[in-house]
């Protein structure tokens, strides 16, 4: 009987196994193919050289690091944390990014289908993280994010770490809060926790999406405080200049950049759509963020939490394509609910096909003279995003209608 027991779990196991062999051949492929192409890792070289700046006492955004002659644009804590960097030589450095975005990988799609599906088991979850992540690697954002040494996947890890929390986890809302000291997209989160915990007062009173706001914020605060005392002059000019420069992150037409401001910018043949980009903005941030607000009070905490952070990459000034690392969520919430295959075959190809690069984008800024085909390859990401807000919008009108 013992015997018996002992082989079938052998037998349970296998698939498992197969996943995670699957898994570690697909990263092994990807880590080649990105030495074939002599990946540069430049923005792990911009990191290292702000742990450098913050160590020797020099002026963070006076700095500027690699051949492409790149300037710190994060908060001053994010100069903190890349101090680290400097302790281990140059190939060491690399070799622990690339690995420890891997790493990632499998963290996000581990922690993005517990967000959308939580009552699967241990074992049915890890066998379809294995299988996901061993597809989703391949994808462009992470793709480039592993290219350049990003830290987008480490952003979106700490902010599902803590939706994906019990309700009654006390450390819930720690990695919003550390995630928006080092960028500070990620605070629109807490904005829907606290959106949604104020809607909530009248019926269950103090709840746990107030008190995951609330911690949030206070850690936001306590690390941006750390960093004033350790950095007041870099604090001082980040939160006085720096955040409002927002030409020193790059072009607004740039293909690169996946925002409704880089839509708007190729689309008017602009550098600076200025009030057009603005309303725009604010509309669609207001409209989306309800559908997210009401999706969590509805208790579909998933597509709450998707929606949230298509609308932040959305909004955002410059939403750079690696930054689009939620895909990854995107597409297990897709793959779960879509009634056919053909909606979810058509958002995986639109972010593993590489098709914003497909375009002119040379340093001549040949962005701001595109047609319309050109237009439309180099914003994919914007395009099947609000494609999709605006499906589900209409599918919850027609539902509300009929009932």
């Amino acid at each position: 009987m013992t015997v018996s027991v002992i082989a079938a779990s052998r037998v349970r196991q296998w698939p498992l196994a197969t996943a995670a062999t699957a898994c570690l051949f697909s990263f092994i492929a990807f880590w080649a193919a990105q030495r074939a192409a002599h990946v540069t890792m430049l923005d792990l070289m911009v990191y290292r050289a702000e742990g450098e700046t913050v160590r020797a006492g020099g002026d963070l955004y006076a700095m500027r690091a690699t051949s492409a002659n790149l300037a710190m644009t994060y908060p001053p804590f994010a100069g903190l944390l890349f101090t680290p960097l400097t302790l281990v030589d140059v190939p060491l450095m690399r070799t622990l990014a690339t690995a420890g975005n891997l790493l990632l990988v499998v963290a996000l799609v581990r922690l993005s289908l517990r967000l959308v599906s939580p009552d699967r088991s241990r074992t049915a979850q890890w066998k379809a993280t294995f299988w996901a992540a061993a597809v989703l690697v391949w994808c462009e954002p992470v793709w480039t994010t592993l290219r350049y040494g990003q830290i987008n996947l480490l952003i979106a890890v700490a902010v599902l770490w803590d939706l994906t929390r019990r309700d009654d986890n006390r450390w819930a809302g720690f990695g919003i809060g550390l995630a928006t000291a080092v960028k500070l997209t990620p605070g629109l989160f807490a904005v829907l926790l606290f959106v949604v915990g104020v809607c909530r007062l009248r019926q269950a009173g103090w709840n746990h999406w107030l008190r995951q706001s609330l911690t949030a914020a206070a850690v936001f605060l306590g690390t941006t405080l750390l960093s004033a005392l350790v950095l007041p002059y870099d604090s001082k000019r980040f939160w006085t200049e720096t955040l409002f420069e927002t030409g020193r992150v790059g072009f607004a037409e740039e293909t690169a950049n996946q925002s409704l401001r880089g839509v708007l910018a190729r689309l008017l043949h602009t550098d600076d759509p200025g009030l057009w980009w603005a309303a725009t903005a604010a509309v669609l941030g207001a409209v989306a963020m309800t559908l997210a607000v009401r999706a969590a009070l509805r208790g579909d905490k998933a597509l709450a939490v998707v929606v949230c952070a298509v609308t932040a990459l959305m909004i955002s000034p410059i939403s750079w394509s690696h930054h689009w690392v939620w895909c990854v969520p995107l597409l297990v919430l897709l793959a779960d609910r879509a009634r056919r295959v053909w909606p979810v075959v058509v958002v995986a190809l639109a972010f593993a096909s590489f098709a914003l690069w497909w375009v002119p984008h040379d340093p001549g800024r040949p962005e701001l003279d595109q047609n319309p085909g050109q237009m439309l390859l180099s914003g994919v990401y914007p395009l099947v995003a609000a494609g999709l807000l605006v499906g589900y919008a209409v599918t919850r009108w027609r539902t509300s209608r009929s009932a």
